[in-house]
């Protein structure tokens, strides 16, 4: 793996000499990558296969879900459970203990959402997604359909639900986003425009003063599109020609060259979330780091 070293102290982050990992291959197109501390375990869709994969360090890749309404965007909620955004469904789901998968939203003021991309969860349980049109426009990701909502939207819903807020409406096409650490700041990836915001997150749970945070450009397949953040509030985004660091005042640290196909999405895991997940295209990879992320859950 290449390492493009654009600001002092990369070290700190991965070693010049870390090497890439290939886990397993041979999918569609897969993405939502994310790591269960409580099973450890890696999940990640493939979108296009309609398939939720499972990849462990002991049992390798298995299929954990089928006629997953080619699910997107992954996590876990404070209780342990996969919350999953669905392209078919149009919704927000979630995996309860039971094995049934229940509806979290799919509606805003009695219309159908777009197609929710991907999501986080606050400390508080309530859920942060975005919602661009993918899934409505673009067959093999979703199904074609009529565009109910007026807006590609990003969204605050209670963890029961029970109530929807609209946060931010003049995204061009809103993708990957992530909490800084102390959660002070929510940083959100506009795909169309090639670039990252960031918002400060208020008490009530909105959001406010949303600027600039970083343009993602270079060379290579792929635009931004997943997002993390590390336990330092470093911020890492898919992007051209791999993955894109920045540091919290958004000056570009480093890119990881990954491969000569796009990385849609990312995520820390193993024990100690010192590992980066990476989907690249039809590939599963890995790298280990010397900084922790953000752990999940």
């Amino acid at each position: 793996m290449k390492i493009d070293m654009t600001a002092p102290g990369f070290e700190r982050i991965i070693s010049p000499d870390a090497e890439l990992e290939r886990l397993a291959g041979d999918f569609m197109f897969i993405e939502g990558p994310v790591w269960s501390h409580r099973e450890g375990h890696l999940r990640f869709s493939d979108i296009p296969a309609n398939k939720i994969y499972q990849w462990s360090p002991s049992a390798g890749l298995s299929t954990y879900r089928e006629a997953s309404e080619k699910s997107n965007g992954l996590t876990y909620d404070r209780e342990g459970r996969l919350v999953s955004c669905e392209h078919v469904g149009r919704r927000i789901s979630r995996a309860e203990a039971d094995g049934s998968v229940s509806n979290v939203v799919s509606h805003r003021d009695g219309k159908k959402l777009n197609s929710p991309n991907d999501l986080v969860v606050k400390s508080d349980g309530s859920i942060y997604f975005t919602d661009p049109n993918y899934g409505i426009v673009m067959d093999h990701v979703g199904v074609i359909a009529p565009q109910e909502q007026d807006v590609l939207g990003i969204y605050r819903v209670d963890p029961d639900g029970s109530n929807i807020t609209l946060l931010a409406d003049d995204f061009a096409k809103p993708n990957g986003l992530a909490f800084s650490p102390n959660e002070s700041r929510l940083y959100i990836v506009d795909t169309e425009k090639g670039h990252l915001r960031v918002f400060d997150v208020q008490a009530d749970g909105g959001l406010t003063h949303g600027r600039l945070f970083a343009d993602v450009t270079g060379d290579g397949p792929g635009r931004p599109d997943g997002m993390k953040v590390d336990s330092e509030g470093n911020v890492y985004t898919t992007g051209p020609g791999g993955v894109h660091v920045f540091s919290p005042d958004g000056e570009r640290i480093c890119r990881l060259v990954v491969s000569e196909k796009s990385t849609a999405n990312l995520a820390f895991g193993d024990g100690d979330w010192k590992t980066l997940y990476f989907c690249s295209s039809d590939a599963l990879l890995r790298v280990r780091l010397n900084i922790a992320g953000t752990p999940v859950g």
